[in-house]
């Protein structure tokens, strides 16, 4: 059905290379939004037209209505692309892949490409991977060959391989103030911090006051109706849900606690469907020390080599264009800032219960003295499924994520990589930075909390009717690919240095 609704939209004169950006159901508007992306200039009466042929798809009890915007790549922007295909799928040629040995230029309806291969390398349907690729991103045709280099493998340079020193980052504790007892016979005298709170114990005691309580049931082996608590507790660091199954003795005391009370509880903690989870045995009163200041939690150190993914250097091309400002500002020189994105399975970001979203791509770019120059950028299998409104959305299929490291190998990397640098990114403080951030912490690696958040200051210095990234970006005449990591990093950090040639000073860090 996608594929005939498509070809009834390509029969609209300026959409004839128009592809499906998103197609977003709004349950509670009774509504489907479809995004659609042209390469040319388009007409309010394209729109209609476009919007009829929607309407011919959608339920009559739905509206409906077509959002089209107009993307023209340029041939830098195609050249990461196709670099990231061959990431994707073709590990081998990858590796071998040198800055130069991907050439791009740009016709009247799409692309020309080359890519550079050494003869031991295959090389069969890689094009033929590349083109269905950046057909999921980009209008027009693309045309693309392999030409043998000369090169051989005994020409390349291998990375000696190392191995970082492991580090064990000491758990955090506080003294527990008013200890009381509720139910238990033991005196407990110290919590864990609940924000250090990742790991399996058969007995560990943590402290915290009721955020949430629910009373609920379930049937025992024997088919007997029985009571249980879920419990949300939080000691100023974090937050964790504590499940709690009743004892006769003790279930009206256990009734009479509510939000606001505070418990120290004793149990078990599991990994359960990769989440932690913690089964109180014993609950008690107690609270954390008065004026509580949590203590600064020391961190693993910046792992000396990477291991999973490299940083690559990267020469941004439109920095050399002659019709552009190339001057920098000076508040820029002797200092380094890395713009990054995330693409995740959803937009939960606070890891209450440990129900957190998983990250499923980064993409960073590294910018010194004011100049682009390195890129990091990886897929990460979340390890579980993708919903088809992030499909949809990202472009991010099963199959890309399948064979992609976990956050556990990237994220170490990741940290390697920020390290010294102020973190920039649009709506970093509301998102990206509470990922990298949580997944970091869990690892043990403690990243500083030095941040521009480029929605902000484009409020300060631009008057646009919103301050989405494509707004931005289209103040600046940037056009890119929205909705995949690794362009919306290298489009935020062209908007960020675009941002401070204007401010011509660095905002305050939040």
């Amino acid at each position: 059905m996608t594929e005939n609704f498509l070809n009834e939209i390509r029969k609209i004169n300026n959409l004839d290379r128009a592809i499906i950006r998103s197609i977003v159901l709004e349950k509670e508007k009774s509504s489907v939004k479809v995004g659609l992306i042209t390469d040319k200039a388009f007409t309010e009466e394209d729109r209609i037209n476009a919007d009829k042929i929607v309407r011919k798809y959608v339920p009559a009890a739905f509206g409906c209505v077509a959002e089209i915007s107009k993307l023209s790549p340029d041939a830098d922007m195609v050249r990461r692309k196709i670099t990231e295909a061959v990431m994707c799928n073709f590990k081998a040629l990858s590796v071998t892949l040198e800055e130069g040995d991907v050439r791009v230029d740009k016709t009247d309806d799409g692309f020309e490409y080359e890519i550079s291969v050494m003869p031991s390398i295959p090389s069969d349907g890689v094009c033929e991977a590349v083109d269905a690729y950046l057909e999921k991103s980009y209008c027009g045709k693309f045309f693309g060959k392999c030409v043998l280099n000369g090169k051989s493998a005994d020409e390349l340079e291998v990375e000696e391989e190392h191995e970082n020193i492991e580090f064990e980052v000491p758990i955090r504790r506080f003294a527990i103030s008013e200890f009381s007892f509720l139910e238990g016979t033991e005196k407990q005298e110290s919590a864990v911090y609940l924000s250090d709170f990742n790991f399996e114990s058969e007995k560990v005691t943590v402290c915290g006051r009721i955020e949430d309580v629910r009373e609920r049931t379930y049937k025992n082996s024997k088919d007997q109706e029985k009571v249980y608590y879920s419990f949300t507790i939080s000691d100023t660091t974090a937050t964790l849900r504590v499940t709690y199954f009743t004892r006769m003795k003790s279930v009206e005391k256990i009734r009479a606690l509510k939000v606001g009370d505070w418990i120290v509880c004793t149990g078990k903690s599991e990994l359960y469907n990769g989440n932690l989870r913690f089964t109180a045995n014993v609950i008690d009163y107690g609270k954390t020390p008065e004026n509580f200041v949590p203590e600064k939690r020391e961190s693993k150190p910046v792992p000396k080599y990477y291991t999973v993914v490299k940083p690559k250097p990267f020469s941004d091309i439109t920095q050399a264009d002659m019709f552009t400002d190339t001057s920098i500002p000076a508040c820029l020189n002797g200092k380094t800032f890395v713009v990054f994105d995330l693409e995740t399975t959803g937009l939960n970001a606070t890891p209450s219960s440990g129900n957190m979203d998983k990250i499923i791509e980064i993409g960073a770019y590294k910018i010194k003295d004011g100049v682009i120059c390195e890129s990091f950028t990886t897929f990460i299998n979340p390890q579980k499924k993708l919903s088809d409104e992030i499909i949809n959305l990202t472009g991010i299929t099963e199959d890309m994520v399948a064979d992609a490291p976990t956050y556990e190998q990237v994220m170490p990397d990741f940290f390697k990589f920020c390290s010294g640098s102020v973190l920039v990114g649009h709506n970093i403080a509301g998102f990206d930075f509470k990922f990298v951030d949580y997944y970091c912490a869990k690892l043990g690696y403690m990243l500083e909390r030095r941040l521009i958040d480029t929605i902000p200051l484009s409020q300060e210095l631009l008057f646009l009717s919103n301050y989405k990234l494509n707004t931005v970006a289209d103040k600046f005449g940037i056009t890119f690919n929205h909705h995949r990591a690794i362009d919306d990093a290298y489009v935020t950090a062209k908007i960020f240095i675009e941002l401070i040639k204007i401010k011509k000073s660095l905002p305050k860090l939040q």
